[in-house]
């Protein structure tokens, strides 16, 4: 049981190392915690993101972030064998206001190393279209 909690905590520290320097326009530690063949789902984005060269290319649109601070709620790590899937609520605030998101990250254990293999983050409380209504786009 201890080899799960250690995982546990091991995982949601490579987390909060990674979103600590995302909140000041450094994408490199959660580059570096991301595996090759990702896959990473954003509600800025239409479409899934596949590969890390592509999660580095939509990184950089957020090189001017910068948070006051940001603050992790509620989170759940279940460790599967070599998969560990970190549930999370992240809340962030900057001069331009408060953000709720909803966060899963999936990591793998490949060799030595956890690395996040699926990302999906969207805002806690989306805008709710009124009913008989559906998105044409």
């Amino acid at each position: 049981m201890k080899h799960v909690a250690d995982t546990a905590a091991h995982v949601l520290e490579l987390e909060r190392v990674a979103l600590e320097a995302w909140g000041q326009g450094d994408s490199e530690p959660y580059l570096a915690i991301t595996a090759d063949d990702i896959s990473y789902f954003d509600p800025f984005l239409n479409e899934r993101l596949d590969g890390k060269d592509s999660l580095r290319k939509w990184y950089t649109a957020f090189r001017e972030l910068r948070l006051v601070f940001d603050e992790i709620y509620e989170p759940r790590v279940q460790v599967i064998g070599d998969a560990a899937i970190l549930t999370m609520q992240f809340i962030s605030h900057s001069s331009s206001g408060t953000v709720r998101w909803n966060c899963t990250e999936v990591y793998e254990q490949r060799g030595e190393q956890w690395l996040i293999v699926h990302t999906h983050w969207s805002p806690t409380k989306p805008p709710v279209r009124a009913a008989g209504r559906h998105n044409k786009n």
